[in-house]
């Protein structure tokens, strides 16, 4: 499956029978976190599969070995369809899965003084993704990380695809090492 056709629901459940084991989920409102995904996805390989958060079960979940989860920071957190997805997850349903978090962000240094007091009080979404990955049993293989948008709707500041694809390079090695 090419990274840049959706991953069917019937192809995530491949990955159980050992078919497809790695998968980004997304949620993105004007296409630049999608974007992001779709590099990530490329970088990781032709097994790789891209969905939407909003198109996926916990159940779809099940079997995945390294899973990439990413949103756009909105209001300090991620997309509904995201948490929703998070949120449905048993306590230890990722026990077994490598995970990592992404999210497209604004960058705050070239913002006023008031928009950066209050991202660092609100945050971003990509430490909330991660932090509900590592509650449901996920070993973080990567800190969180954050793509520049250069306005609220895009597009992506140059060179953050080919960032996120060297991003998602890192997330390959084992946890630990």
């Amino acid at each position: 499956m090419s990274p840049n056709e959706p991953a069917s629901n019937a192809g995530i459940r491949n990955a159980r029978a050992g078919a497809m084991r790695t998968l980004i989920v997304f949620e993105s409102q004007w296409g630049n976190t999608e974007a992001v995904a779709r590099a990530v996805a490329e970088a990781l390989g032709p097994e790789t599969a891209v969905e939407r958060a909003s198109a996926l079960a916990a159940s779809d979940l099940a079997g995945v070995e390294l899973l990439v989860v990413g949103s756009p920071t909105q209001g300090g957190r991620p997309l509904a369809g995201v948490t929703k997805l998070l949120t449905s997850l048993e306590s230890n349903a990722l026990a077994s899965t490598r995970a990592a978090a992404f999210d497209t962000r604004l960058p705050m240094g070239e913002r006023g003084f008031a928009l950066r007091l209050l991202m660092r009080t609100i945050g971003y979404a990509a430490p909330k993704i991660a932090k509900a990955l590592e509650a449901k049993g996920a070993h973080l293989t990567a800190p969180p990380e954050g793509f520049l948008v250069e306005g609220k709707e895009g597009p992506l500041r140059p060179g953050e695809l080919e960032r996120a694809a060297a991003w998602a390079a890192t997330l390959r090695a084992p946890v630990g090492r």
